[in-house]
């Protein structure tokens, strides 16, 4: 069993598939997001789209950073992780413009103050300014703000995306062919309209993270931040103290300023994407076609953050690129023409972007990923 199935977490979220097997899988199946006729109005000529997601354990983290530091303001972070996750998962779809958004956030109140929920909620209003000034609109509803200590051990923070969108403007990941070359973009560094360097770290695989980089004296302090049941043996295991890796708080990037020029400049050329979040480098199998191989062969070097918990964590490479992103974290499918002008338009927004791999026929569904001496399989 994988050291994150230990820790009660799935990268593949087998249970959640199976729980779900019999829904309407709308439209597109293989489309990122589930989309639907437009119910809201009745037109044949656009769709429905509605997502949910959040920051995960993420806020855990932030929690004890909070704790430690006293510094409250490490909250506006989450917010933007919830709100990125639903946004960025919307953008493989093809969607970038008038968007709602509702807040869920669960909280145990006997640990989590007003003054937290505000910065929760203050900085979801700032990230939304910021994509306004970006071109990006996304209009604010309120939400659902709960006082469950029974259920929750400190706080959830989530949220949930619709749009209604033309249908002649989505990318349903259906044309991902044999030929199509990969666009990788940077999880790391800082584009033009972020404030700080990002690690790249995004909001999957902190329960992994967090148990392997933090010391053991995280679970006598802090006994709330863990499930009880779990085997001491894989709670805590690490050697650092947060204050000291505080780039796995980075805020997860949003690719939606770029991605909204993509879209509107090359729109026709685009035959998938897909946004390396839970199952990081291996997302990509549960959306491209049958009889389809991915060969990533030039992926970006992969970032400190990563090296950190691999280092401390001894997992394997196989293990890593299914739960991290790695470095990479959406995928645009196209030709190698529009591949290089892609990479230039990235350029300019301050977000290093490369041709990582290519799509091949196959008998069988499969990704390999080669590097650092490697070749991995997955299926």
């Amino acid at each position: 069993m994988s050291l994150y199935n230990q820790r009660g977490v799935s990268a593949q979220k087998e249970d959640v598939h199976f729980a779900i097997q019999n829904l309407n899988p709308g439209l597109y199946k293989r489309a990122f997001c589930r989309i639907y006729p437009d119910f809201l109005v009745g037109s044949s000529d656009f769709v429905n789209l509605m997502h949910a997601d959040g920051a995960g354990t993420k806020s855990i983290l932030a929690y004890l950073y909070w704790k430690e530091t006293g510094d409250v303001s490490v909250w506006r972070g989450i917010a933007q992780d919830a709100i990125v996750m639903n946004l960025d998962d919307l953008l493989c779809t093809g969607v970038y413009d008038q968007i709602l958004y509702s807040s869920t956030i669960d909280r145990n109140k006997n640990l989590i103050p007003a003054e937290v929920l505000k910065e929760i909620i203050d900085g979801s209003k700032e990230f939304f300014d910021l994509m306004g000034a970006c071109g990006i609109q996304i209009n604010y509803l309120g939400g659902e703000t709960a006082d469950v200590g029974d259920t929750v051990r400190t706080i959830t923070v989530n949220g949930t995306m619709t749009a209604r969108w033309p249908k002649n403007k989505i990318v349903t990941n259906e044309n991902i062919h044999q030929g199509d070359v990969i666009v990788g973009l940077a999880s790391y560094g800082k584009a033009i309209y972020e404030s700080e360097q990002n690690s790249g770290i995004g909001s999957n695989g902190l329960t992994s993270a967090r148990h392997d980089l933090l010391e053991s004296s995280y679970a006598k302090n802090f006994p709330e931040t863990f499930d009880p049941s779990l085997d001491p043996r894989v709670v805590y295991t690490g050697k650092y103290k947060i204050a000291d890796i505080k780039e796995i708080l980075s805020p997860t990037r949003t690719y939606a300023p770029l991605m909204k020029q993509v879209l509107m400049k090359y729109f026709d050329q685009i035959h998938g994407i897909i946004h390396c979040s839970g199952g990081g480098q291996t997302k990509c199998l549960k959306y491209i076609p049958e009889l389809t191989r991915v060969v990533k062969d030039n992926l970006f070097p992969i970032p400190p953050v990563f090296q950190k918990i691999k280092e401390t964590s001894k997992v394997s490479d196989y293990e890593m690129y299914q739960v991290f992103n790695m470095g990479c974290r959406m995928e645009i499918y196209t030709s190698e023409s529009t591949a290089k002008d892609i990479i230039d338009l990235a350029d300019n927004f301050g977000i290093e972007a490369r041709i990582i791999g290519k799509v091949e026929i196959s008998e069988d569904k499969e990704l390999i990923i080669e590097g650092n001496n490697e070749i991995l399989y997955y299926q």
